[in-house]
């Protein structure tokens, strides 16, 4: 029940630390933390406007994003060690219902017609066809190292020694290989800024301008929620299994602050750029699975 209502309340709650904190930085007071649960709220009780070529795909992918990505969080690890649902080999499924939620999104974004759209649904998924293969080496580096099963297994305990070198440049790597695909998939700088609206680099904001109301307020907790659920893999692969769950609320409020700082002290690389800086977690988790493999056989 613990993961069950950190998946509903936190994500969004958890979002507002990001602009608070990047306020605080420019010398500004900032909106509030909660501000993002109101306009959330707020957004749910507004009626949406489609297009006149829009079709069904327009009105029930945002719902079908969230349920997807729900779902995914269900076998996610989160203050808790033990997940709501676990079974040998979930992490797969989990790879594919966040990959369902983002081809359904997809599909509503070119379902307007729009041109400007579909550059933005291009850019989104040449990400994803390099995070995917990333995310697979990442379980199988971490599975090769603690023959775990499940990603309640994985995640939820620590299987890298820290008092081991090897190990603890794996579980370091693959802890950064994880936080740049949440940079990645939450469309955060350097990849994205989702301040910025109507410009040629933007990528998650272009697939959302043709939603409102209902619809856009849902759309704003599945990235929360997707953002949360990264959060909380790097969280549960950094810390053991043996500290309490305050040093967890304290290790996710580290990693949003420093999503912060990070937006606050760099700007947005060029799209050519991005694209090198998104094939990073993968060739960071082969090396990762190259020196454990290395290990085990011997050669260190």
């Amino acid at each position: 029940m613990i993961n069950a209502i950190f998946i509903i309340v936190f994500p969004l709650l958890f979002v507002g630390l990001i602009p608070k904190v990047k306020a605080i930085m420019v010398g500004r007071k900032g909106k509030p933390v909660l501000q993002n649960l109101r306009d959330f709220f707020k957004l749910l009780r507004k009626s949406e406007i489609y297009s006149d070529q829009a079709t069904p795909i327009s009105r029930y992918a945002p719902l079908l994003a969230l349920s997807a990505t729900f779902v995914a969080a269900l076998f996610i690890p989160f203050v808790s060690d033990k997940t709501l649902f676990s079974f040998h080999g979930d992490y797969i499924l989990i790879i594919y219902l966040l990959s369902l939620a983002k081809g359904v999104m997809a599909l509503a974004a070119m379902d307007s017609g729009s041109s400007f759209q579909g550059m933005g649904t291009s850019r989104e998924l040449s990400f994803t066809a390099f995070l995917e293969p990333a995310f697979f080496l990442i379980v199988a580096a971490i599975i090769f190292s603690s023959g775990a099963g499940s990603c309640s297994e994985i995640f939820a305990r620590q299987c890298f020694g820290y008092f081991d070198v090897w190990n603890s440049f794996a579980g370091l790597a693959l802890a950064i290989a994880l936080f740049i695909m949440l940079l990645v998939e939450s469309s955060r700088v350097p990849f994205d800024d989702p301040a910025t609206h109507l410009e040629l680099t933007m990528i998650h904001e272009v697939m959302i301008l043709d939603f409102s109301g209902f619809n856009l307020g849902i759309i704003h907790y599945t990235a929360a929620l997707k953002m949360f659920i990264y959060a909380s893999l790097v969280s549960h692969l950094i810390l053991p299994s043996t500290v309490a769950f305050w040093w967890y609320l304290v290790l996710m409020i580290a990693i949003y602050i420093s999503i912060a700082v990070l937006e606050s002290l760099m700007a947005r690389f060029r799209m050519n750029r991005n694209l090198e800086l998104v094939l990073l977690p993968l060739c960071i988790a082969l090396l990762t699975l190259a020196v454990l493999m290395a290990k085990f056989l011997g050669a260190w």
